[in-house]
């Protein structure tokens, strides 16, 4: 059988800005992946990183991403460029 990947337990973070964010981290081999979720509204973000990389920069790389996923999440996608042809 292979080997079960480890995981730290999920943390809650509170800031002020931000409310609470959960972190999951899980080792996969020599990668790890975060996820962090915004407990408010449900965004969730994920990276990779280095297994031997520090818990500290990881969470905090996360939180960057979900910041940015937050700021992002109120702006439209904006309207496909036009294109000769038919929509069928």
């Amino acid at each position: 059988m292979g080997k079960v990947p480890s995981a730290y337990p999920a943390c809650v973070v509170s800031g002020e800005d931000l409310g609470e964010v959960i972190f999951e981290i899980t080792q996969i081999g020599d990668v790890q992946r975060v996820a962090a979720v915004h407990v408010a509204t449900g965004v969730e973000v994920v990276i990779q990183a280095p297994a031997n990389a520090a818990r500290v920069d990881v969470q905090t790389l996360a939180l960057r991403k979900l910041e940015w996923a937050l700021s992002n999440k109120d702006e439209e996608d904006p309207p496909p460029p036009q294109r000769p042809g038919k929509i069928v």
